[in-house]
């Protein structure tokens, strides 16, 4: 038997909950009312994805450690409603 780890991302929801997130295998992504739901989830889904890979000779899937950033984005304010697309002064 063989041990293979990977990271998890476990996004919070507003209304309760939380998604799992492999980013090494982009198909997974699932879901738990709890914590320990959510995980246990993602266990079963990576142990789906590689012993299906195993049983079609597939490679098994590397770990991903991707950086995590939080990155500022700039947008101007919107015009006023019914000016969208008026030249000014009309």
């Amino acid at each position: 038997m063989a041990d293979y780890n990977y990271t998890v991302y476990f996004e919070p929801f507003e209304e309760g909950g939380y998604q799992a997130i492999v980013p090494a295998i982009p198909e997974i992504c699932t879901f738990g009312d709890t914590l320990e739901e959510a995980r246990q989830m993602a266990k079963d889904a990576i142990r789906c994805v590689i012993e299906s890979g195993l049983k079609e000779g597939e490679p098994v899937p590397r770990n991903a450690d991707p950086t995590k950033e939080l990155v500022t984005i700039s947008i101007s304010p919107l015009p006023e409603p019914g000016r969208l697309g008026k030249p000014a002064g009309h």
